[in-house]
């Protein structure tokens, strides 16, 4: 990757990127649990920070059995039944839980909304489609005391895929599909590899989309709609922001997605950065973060605010 950042961004991240640049390579021969350890205290650490800059706070509890977190906004409305409520479901690669803080906390505190962020089963112990299960269970629960109008969803990275994942189960069991869909640095493709994969470097630790997805995938049919939804019918998809950056390892990935949804006949923005990488705003302090994080939350506020159309698909 080319060390010399256009002009074009922010001095603080240049200076952030060119950090994140020199610093060593990861080892990937650490025990996958004590991976696990250094990001949940990573995410404790900059989640942190965040709360206490935002006035966020935070609950740890369970809905439908699953562990969760609930995000209150400052002086905003508590998660109360009939009450409007934002899902997320975290990046990680399936395997980690690199965002259920860092993600959710400026939302909470932009959208003056609740947010419930699913601690879904980790690959490669539990494979698809078990963190499926786990996320239709609590939208199952959300379901339950309120309409589906009132529920946005959202991931990143690996959580992107997952809410897509998540909708194509709606539509297989017969339940409504949420009000709004944020798919940011994700696939929807677990089967084949995008443009931006072959010449960027891979993300940390992995390989290609076949090697590095393989505890999760499991034996799925990579190219079934469950796991892929891009080979699936997206027509009843909610309307959905793709949001991803040019240095992104996942930008083929979120165009395709989009693309695919346009062509579907389904409402559908595409917003891409300059120069950043992969999934920026889930661990940048940067003016490029709080931009990206007033796009997700001006989309969500203008969709849930306003009535649900329902679209010919002829």
């Amino acid at each position: 990757m080319n060390p010399e950042w256009p002009g074009t961004v922010s001095p603080q991240a240049k200076q952030a990127i060119a950090a994140m640049n020199a610093q060593p390579a990861p080892d990937v021969s650490i025990p996958h649990e004590q991976i696990r350890q250094m990001i949940d205290a990573m995410q404790q650490g900059m989640g942190g920070v965040q709360l206490a800059r935002f006035g966020v706070t935070v609950a740890n509890t369970e809905m439908a059995g699953v562990p969760v977190r609930i995000f209150a906004p400052p002086a905003g409305p508590a998660l109360a039944d009939g009450a409007k409520v934002l899902l997320n479901l975290h990046g990680g690669g399936f395997m980690l839980d690199s965002g259920s803080m860092t993600e959710n906390i400026a939302m909470a505190a932009l959208t003056k909304l609740p947010i419930v962020a699913v601690l879904y089963r980790l690959a490669p112990e539990h494979p698809f489609p078990a963190a499926v299960d786990d996320a239709l269970a609590v939208y199952r629960a959300l379901l339950s005391t309120r309409d589906a109008g009132q529920i946005g969803l959202y991931g990143t990275s690996a959580g992107a895929g997952l809410s897509a994942q998540l909708v194509m189960r709606l539509q297989a069991e017969g339940l409504p599909a949420p009000r709004a869909m944020g798919f940011f640095s994700g696939s929807a493709d677990l089967a084949r590899d995008g443009d931006c994969e072959a010449y960027l470097p891979p993300l940390p630790g992995s390989g290609s989309v076949i090697e590095s997805l393989a505890p999760y995938a499991g034996e799925t049919d990579r190219r079934d709609p469950a796991l892929s939804p891009i080979f699936g019918d997206l027509g009843g998809f909610p309307p959905t922001l793709v949001l991803t950056s040019t240095r992104d390892q996942l930008l083929s990935q979120s165009a395709l997605f989009h693309r695919a949804l346009l062509k579907a006949g389904v409402e559908a923005e595409l917003v891409v950065f300059e120069a950043l990488p992969h999934a920026f705003w889930a661990y940048t302090d940067l003016p490029e973060t709080d931009e990206a994080f007033g796009h997700m939350a001006r989309f969500f506020a203008r969709h849930m605010q306003s009535p649900r159309v329902t679209h010919d698909r002829g």
